[in-house]
């Protein structure tokens, strides 16, 4: 990829009672920063919600935290599409392991899904694309990026079981084509602005908060709450890999011409239309097909960046398959999209067992599709044996001990490790590292692994640390 990517992942909590979940995620916090020592913890409140002591980054560059409830995983700056996919699994691997070793594993389990099927409350898989501040972002570009967002869902979606309150209330389920049943995104009934700058309500296709976590001369950050958590690796490439191509045509000024009358209601109503033909309104108030639409941004990046380097090819490669068997099979892309092995699976419950997509069991059997047990996952089995993103157990394990070696991921997980057994106070962010006693050091760029401010700090560190830890003499008697 031509930019930095992150993931953020918010995980579903099961427990058997009376076992609470919230008694599950504080000991997997303790376990990663107080046994295992895998990072170091927040030693300052970082945010209202957020006090010392509540999550911490990790040596692979990544990091573990509590939000609202949930354990949420983010993964380290990743530069390559493999790199990303091998460090968002190294987070399901880290709460697997945890549970294992706390003799929990027959008692509570974690679910990588967007939705509680009981309260209808949505927790999320934000994505992080590291833009270049001299991006074009003019009107008709921004309305194409968002045209490119809402259509994106087609071969992006983790698919869900029914639908909210809010959905109903609304109408979407009685529009021409909806699917009552079940529907292509688990974020979308949540989705109500285009462009808004907060996450947790009035939740928009993009966020527009501009905390770039970087040198704001040269980088913008793209947060994005639209996204589903995705299972299979296959899903996940594509969502990722399409993205980052589009920022790539955004980049150059090479996104096509294309903008929805409304794209939030677009999303919705694609969500709840599980078959094609996926046609939607334009601005100019005409009528398209939404993979026509999708065909134009993978043409524009095939023209473009066809050849750049051996990932991009193989993107491009799987984005054109993807979108032609959306347009004449479907059904084909079983273990490689995951809306459409899930509705695959549950129709085959659904006919075996004779009940109704209503059901409480199919809620149920939702959540197994998402498990983190390989034991329970319904989704893993499925997954195409032939995808380039199989990683051994020993690459997994590298990755939720090491950084990537290309990232700015590489100099904090150093400088963290220097810092580690030195006894000082310190503050740790993505883009700074504060010891007591020593100047902050300053990560700005997000592809520098190596900068030479960090060796210039660990020299300092090392040089200093015997007077900043030496203990304060004893003050003579009074008198």
């Amino acid at each position: 990829m031509n930019r930095v990517v992150g993931l953020e992942t918010e995980y579903g909590c099961l427990c058997a009672e009376p076992l609470p979940p919230s008694a599950v995620v504080s000991r997997v916090r303790r376990w990663a920063f107080t046994e295992r020592r895998l990072g170091l913890a927040d030693t300052q409140q970082r945010d209202w919600d957020e006090p010392a002591g509540n999550g911490g980054f990790l040596f692979n560059g990544g990091r573990l935290y509590v939000d609202m409830g949930h354990l949420e995983y983010c993964t380290p700056e990743c530069r390559s599409l493999r790199d990303l996919l091998l460090y968002d699994q190294a987070g399901d691997a880290l709460l697997r392991q945890a549970l294992s070793q706390l003799g929990l594993a027959s008692q509570a389990g974690f679910v990588r899904n967007n939705i509680d099927h009981c309260t209808g409350a949505t927790f999320g898989c934000h994505e992080n694309f590291l833009v270049r501040r001299s991006a074009p972002l003019t009107e008709a570009n921004v309305l194409s990026l968002l045209a490119f967002l809402t259509l994106r869902v087609l071969y992006t979606g983790a698919g869900r079981v029914g639908a909210t309150a809010g959905a109903q209330f609304r109408g979407d389920l009685e529009r021409a084509g909806a699917d009552p049943g079940f529907q292509i995104s688990q974020r979308a009934d949540y989705i109500n602005n285009e462009l808004f700058e907060w996450v947790q309500f009035n939740r928009a296709l993009i966020n527009t908060r501009d905390e770039p976590l970087a040198d704001p001369r040269h980088y913008r950050r793209l947060h994005l709450l639209l996204g589903d958590t995705n299972v299979l690796p296959e899903s996940l490439a594509l969502k990722i890999g399409t993205t980052a191509l589009v920022l790539d045509l955004l980049e150059a000024g090479q996104l096509p011409r294309i903008a929805l009358a409304d794209a939030v209601l677009t999303f919705r109503l694609l969500s709840h239309q599980t078959d094609g033909p996926w046609r939607v309104f334009l601005a100019d108030g005409s009528r398209a097909d939404a993979l026509e639409l999708l065909q134009a941004y993978c043409t524009a990046a095939w023209r473009e960046l066809h050849g750049r380097d051996p990932e991009t090819d193989l993107t491009l490669r799987l984005w054109k398959r993807t979108l032609r068997a959306l347009d004449q099979d479907p059904e084909s892309l079983v273990g490689r999209v995951d809306w459409i092995t899930k509705r695959w699976l549950l129709c085959q419950f659904v006919q075996a067992e004779h009940i109704a997509w209503n059901h409480p069991w199919l809620a149920a059997q939702d959540l197994e599709y998402h498990h983190l047990d390989p034991q329970r996952n319904l989704g893993w089995p499925l997954a195409h044996p032939n995808n380039p993103w199989t990683f051994t157990p020993a690459d997994t394990a590298h990755a939720t001990e090491q950084p990537p070696p290309d990232t700015r991921a590489h100099a904090r997980a150093a400088a963290m490790r220097a810092l580690a057994p030195s006894g000082l106070r310190y503050y740790v962010d993505w883009e700074v590292i504060d010891a007591e006693g020593l100047p902050a050091l300053t990560l700005g760029d997000p592809l520098e692994p190596r900068p030479p401010e960090l060796r210039a700090w660990q020299v300092l560190l090392a040089r200093e640390l015997p007077a900043l830890t030496r203990a304060p003499a004893t003050p003579p008697p009074n008198g």
